[in-house]
């Protein structure tokens, strides 16, 4: 979630977010076990992966689609945010996950309007941002949708609802305040926001990013911020263990959780949400995992496990 320009020209170094100190052990819910065992299968290779990978489960699929999202009058025309088709059963059948790919592929196409400025509550911050990529130019927008792609397999598989905050089928954006409606009016059970970071070159590893309390302006998000910490935790100990990656050793003091009150996505939520920065793309043993399609349905399994833990509690 470094953000470069439309040409994605490499980023100056990011200022480092605020740590939050939490034990690996931690990470690794007991809720977890016991829980199904999923049959990873991933394409090798930048295969741009549609995601429709098998999975085997003790259970299948799913529920009613959730309500429209909100509509943004600066994007047009705004396509129908991506949703599953209802399923049968499953142990997750009713529950509604949004999966947000953070980022759009043709945001750098429309500068002016990811620019403009929205309220986040604390403050007003751009639309949305181009986002980064690998120095090979593999771009972080493609590696959030192919994962999201993933996800939205392996969840409807235990029988969710899935529903993307955008599917590449869109000019640009959403911005963030329309992100975090989409969830809300969705009444998601669970959010995640996928991300992958363009700090500097050495800097590895994933980490969480979970909300802080907010209460001002059109923010408030007192009720969500326990859930979303269950959820993040659940989630960072999920990708350890299916990935091998370990948390960030540039922010998160290690345990690879981190709280901000800057994101609009986190603070206009009303819903449990968390995003993830899968890895660095600007180090080079970070983008050969990012770029390696296998690697990214270990990524999807991942974090799918740990909505699926905190969903069933």
């Amino acid at each position: 979630m470094s953000y470069a320009g439309p040409d994605f020209e490499p980023p100056q170094p990011r200022r480092r977010r605020g740590p939050l100190t939490v034990a690996l052990a931690a990470l690794v819910p007991g809720a977890l076990l016991g829980w199904l065992v999923y049959e990873t299968v991933g394409g090798p290779g930048d295969d741009g992966g549609s995601g429709r990978a098998s999975v085997r489960s003790s259970s299948p699929a799913a529920s009613s689609a959730p309500s429209d999202d909100a509509k943004e009058p600066s994007a047009s025309p705004e396509p129908t945010t991506s949703a599953s088709a209802p399923a049968a059963s499953g142990p997750l059948k009713g529950k509604v996950v949004v999966i947000d790919p953070g980022h759009n592929p043709g945001n750098f196409r429309h500068t002016a309007e990811i620019n403009r400025k929205v309220d986040i509550g604390t403050n007003s911050k751009e639309c949305d941002t181009t986002g980064t990529s690998t120095n090979d130019g593999y771009t972080e927008a493609k590696f959030t949708l192919d994962v999201a792609h993933r996800m939205r397999t392996l969840l409807e598989e235990q029988g969710a609802t899935v529903r993307l905050t955008q599917d590449g089928d869109r000019p640009f954006g959403p911005c963030v305040d329309e992100r975090a409606r989409i969830g809300n009016r969705a009444k998601a059970d669970a959010v995640v926001s996928i991300h992958a970071d363009g700090s500097g070159a050495g800097n590895r590893g994933f980490h969480v990013i979970l909300p802080g309390a907010v209460h001002a302006g059109a923010a408030d998000t007192r009720a969500i911020v326990g859930p979303s910490r269950d959820l993040g935790e659940r989630v960072a100990g999920r990708f350890v263990a299916v990935t091998g990656s370990a948390p960030s050793n540039y922010v998160g003091d290690g345990g690879g959780l981190v709280t901000r009150k800057d994101l609009g996505g986190l603070n206009l939520s009303t819903v449990p949400k968390v995003f993830i920065e899968c890895g660095n793309m600007r180090d080079s043993k970070d983008a050969a995992l990012l770029t390696s399609g296998a690697w990214r349905q270990k990524a999807a399994q991942g974090i799918s496990e740990g909505i699926v833990s905190f969903l069933r509690g």
